[in-house]
């Protein structure tokens, strides 16, 4: 993986693990269903107004069933269970669970695509596990396990992240790949409102300015430029090396939790962020490419 594609991702996990918390503020006016519609809407106008000028082929043929079941299983089911979640849970928790997202999506990655994880990805994998251990605060008095049904969902929907990864790659040397991701949010679109598109339209008529600006901001950062450019790190690299990046939204996120929602710190979120990060620097060692400029004799 290249160094600029992995300081982007990084990058993109801090905008990905704040959507947790701004789903907690948005949640007072829209359902989970209700934001899940919006911002998947939003993000689709957003790449159908400049379809014509999108790089690539649109995927066609099988790809076009593929596409549209990426729509479905990422943006409309696997959203909907993982904002479900997160709302009937708490930002910390769900930002700690995001810790196992990366583990399905290189267990899909190995089984779908054959892919190897390897030792230094697999011993990558173990310390950003411990982080997130650590970032749960289990030695605390008062700590106690999640309830069971939160976390289920909201694990359950790493499934949906999973198949756009492990789906999406194969199709990548086809078509384009903002308009394998315009077609499959115009999909889940289409399923969204097919669910809830009623209630959801009659909400926004009073929905408030902060509000907008945060499904904005996720229609178009987290989901425009975060998920293409997802498809452009794995289409050069196996897809578990970019997951290993998913290990920094649990540090992330409980911090913004703390700070945003005013959910409690604890000194398990500095030890767990360092074993995280040394996770990431044993795991992606030797998997990041610096570019060099060719020189005169190589180009003569």
């Amino acid at each position: 993986m290249r160094l600029s594609h992995l300081i982007i991702l990084l990058v993109l996990n801090v905008f990905w693990a704040a959507s947790l918390s701004a789903y907690k503020i948005i949640g007072p006016y829209l359902s989970s269903g209700g934001i899940v519609t919006t911002r998947f809407a939003m993000a689709f106008l957003c790449l159908a107004l400049v379809w014509r000028w999108l790089p690539g082929k649109a995927p066609r043929g099988l790809d076009l069933v593929k596409t549209c079941t990426i729509g479905i299983l990422t943006f409309f089911a696997g959203q909907r269970l993982q904002v479900y979640g997160n709302q009937i849970g708490s930002a910390g928790n769900s930002s700690v669970l995001m810790g196992l997202e990366p583990l399905v999506a290189s267990l899909a990655a190995a089984v779908v695509l054959h892919e190897s994880i390897g030792l230094r990805r697999g011993i990558g994998f173990v310390l950003g596990m411990a982080g997130v251990v650590l970032l749960n605060a289990p030695w605390q008095p008062n700590f106690h396990w999640p309830s069971l049904m939160p976390s289920l969902i909201f694990t359950v929907s790493f499934l949906g992240e999973a198949a756009y990864s492990v789906i999406g790659k194969p199709m990548l040397g086809r078509a384009g790949p903002m308009k394998i991701l315009a077609v499959a949010l115009l999909a889940a679109t289409i399923a969204n409102f097919a669910v809830d598109g009623r209630e959801t339209f009659v909400a926004l008529q009073k929905l408030p300015m902060v509000p907008w600006l945060l499904l904005s901001g996720l229609a178009v950062i987290c989901t425009v430029v975060g998920y293409g450019f997802w498809f452009i790190a794995i289409r050069e690299s196996d897809v578990n090396v970019p997951a290993l990046t998913v290990f920094t939204q649990p540090v992330f996120g409980v911090a913004l939790a703390t700070l945003w929602v005013g959910e409690p710190a604890h000194w398990g979120q500095l030890w767990g962020g360092l074993m995280i990060a040394a996770g990431l620097i044993v795991g992606l060692s030797r998997q990041i490419k610096i570019s060099r400029q060719p020189s005169s004799r190589a180009e003569a």
